[in-house]
Parts: structure tokens; C-alpha cells; sequence
């Protein structure tokens, strides 16, 4: 049974404590440290926001799992004002275990990959492209 409870003349539903405490006990949403728990949560909040009538404990738990992802993503990926094309390269490769050896693919030779990561040469648009879709992420990071 759903409760309603009128709030500054609104209606709105309540959650069942019972309810919401089965749905956490089954999910045991925490604090996201890594992208494994990252990915975990993406996928419960994706599940749950593809359902067409979320009951009011799914939708709580949809809100909270949404603010932890927002939470661990916004500390994650943003980068510092300060920050440089290259040092937002390196900290992708260090968050996903890379050397520079494995983007060989990207650059097209060890030389070029070579000067890039001395800082002898700029990434190119042709380069920032690939590696923006090899991280997903926008090109223009990797772009002066």
C-alpha cells in the first residue's frame, strides 16, 4: 500500500520502509570508488529507468544511485583549469591500466607516439578524434 503525505499543499507519495530496505539489501547501493562499481551502478540505473512504473521505493533508489555515479564521474573526469592536453592523456591511460605502447594504433608509430608523449609534438585533430572515441570521451580535451 502506497502512503501519501500532503507537503506545503502538494501530494506526494511516501516510501515503504520495508520495501526500500528489501531493494537496498538487494542492490547494497554504497559510495562508488572504481569504475567496476561505476559500471555496476550505471547498470542497475539503467535497468531501473527503462522500466515503464517504478514503484516510489524504485524511483528513491533510482535518485540515489543516479547521485552517486554523478558524485564519483564528476570526481573522476574533471580536469584541473591548469591541465594540459597531454596531462589529461596521461591520467586516461592511468585510469584504464595503458602505456603508451598500447595506443601504437592511435598515433601510427612509435616515433610520432614517441615525440607526443615528450612533449615534442602537439596531438593532432586526427589523434584527439581517435583518442576521444578510445576513451569516450569529447576529442577537445586532448586539443590546446
Amino acid at each position: 500500500m502506497q502512503n501519501i503525505a500532503r507537503i506545503s499543499g502538494k501530494m506526494t507519495l511516501t516510501i515503504n520502509p520495508e520495501s526500500y530496505g528489501k531493494l537496498l539489501s538487494k542492490y547494497l547501493p554504497k559510495v562508488i570508488t572504481n569504475e567496476a562499481e561505476n559500471e555496476r551502478a550505471l547498470s542497475i540505473a539503467e535497468t531501473l529507468s527503462n522500466q515503464s512504473d517504478l514503484t516510489p521505493e524504485e524511483e528513491q533508489l533510482l535518485d540515489l544511485l543516479v547521485t552517486l555515479i554523478e558524485d564519483f564521474e564528476t570526481k573522476q573526469y574533471t580536469f584541473e583549469n591548469n591541465s594540459t592536453p597531454l596531462s589529461r592523456l596521461h591520467f586516461l591511460m592511468e585510469a584504464n591500466n595503458l602505456r603508451q605502447s598500447d595506443l601504437l594504433d592511435i598515433f601510427g608509430s612509435k616515433g610520432i607516439a614517441s615525440e607526443v608523449f615528450n612533449g615534442k609534438r602537439q596531438i593532432s585533430k586526427n589523434h584527439a578524434v581517435r583518442l576521444g572515441a578510445r576513451f569516450n570521451v569529447d576529442p577537445a580535451l586532448f586539443l590546446v
